[in-house]
């Protein structure tokens, strides 16, 4: 294993730790949150969906933070050890630089509209249309840039390092690189 795999399965594990220990207090803050909104101000449905946005941070923090970083530390290190060859510099960097930064971008996005719809709703609006037209200044130009170049990003990251790890399969590993 080149010391670039070494630093780069070290930098997902790191990750995904501070992204679980951040995903456990989202989670606390969540049920706090959530409990300001008591279910006599709002009837079921319009509760749930209140705080729809927030409750579904957790998840995913826990999905885009934790287990995927994991599941590529696993990938890298399983390539290597299977005889692929290793995974370009670039690629590592791209994960690393890349995926990562725009991971936590998205997640911090998200956690803001959660929070947005919450405490409009906390604060008596009750229709969600117009929470929703508010979220973000009522600019949707600002809304669709910020999402798209987040989502854009993520996916383009993680794609590029995919393709760069599935090329490493297929090529025989150098008699130089010792597993």
């Amino acid at each position: 294993m080149s010391p670039t795999e070494r630093n780069t399965i070290r930098t997902l594990i790191r990750y995904s730790i501070v992204m679980a220990l951040l995903g456990i207090l989202i989670g606390i803050a969540y049920q706090e949150s959530a409990k300001k909104l008591p279910y006599e101000a709002m009837p079921g449905g319009e509760h749930l969906e209140a705080v729809l946005h927030l409750a579904l941070v957790h998840g995913h923090v826990f999905t885009l933070g934790v287990l995927l970083p994991l599941a590529l530390a696993a990938a890298l290190l399983l390539a290597g050890k299977t005889g692929g060859s290793e995974v370009p510099h670039w690629a590592q960097k791209t994960l690393t630089r890349g995926y990562l930064t725009f991971a936590a971008l998205s997640l911090a996005l998200q956690l803001y509209k959660g929070y947005h719809f919450l405490l409009a709703a906390r604060g008596g609006e009750r229709d969600f249309v117009v929470i929703d037209e508010a979220f973000m200044g009522g600019s949707h130009v600002l809304r669709y840039v910020i999402y798209a170049t987040l989502h854009t990003g993520m996916g383009l990251t993680l794609g590029a390092f995919l393709v760069a790890l599935w090329r490493s399969l297929g090529r025989q590993k150098s008699a130089s690189r010792n597993v």
